[in-house]
């Protein structure tokens, strides 16, 4: 899942997976942490495809 929402002065994005949602707060578990995000802060939401896997090295 990716989230847009308001930071600061701009806009960023969170990238990983819904851990939970309620009427006030989504947390989603990125790669480096869970990220707690507002619910009014939250600009645009969307399901993403998992990433594909690593392919092997050719040997």
């Amino acid at each position: 899942m990716v989230v847009r929402y308001r930071f600061e002065d701009g806009l960023t994005d969170a990238l990983g997976h819904l851990v939970s949602c309620d009427a006030g707060a989504c947390t989603i578990r990125t790669r480096q942490a869970d990220v707690v995000i507002p619910l009014g802060l939250v600009v645009a939401a969307k399901q993403v495809p998992p990433a594909p896997e690593r392919r092997r090295p050719r040997g």
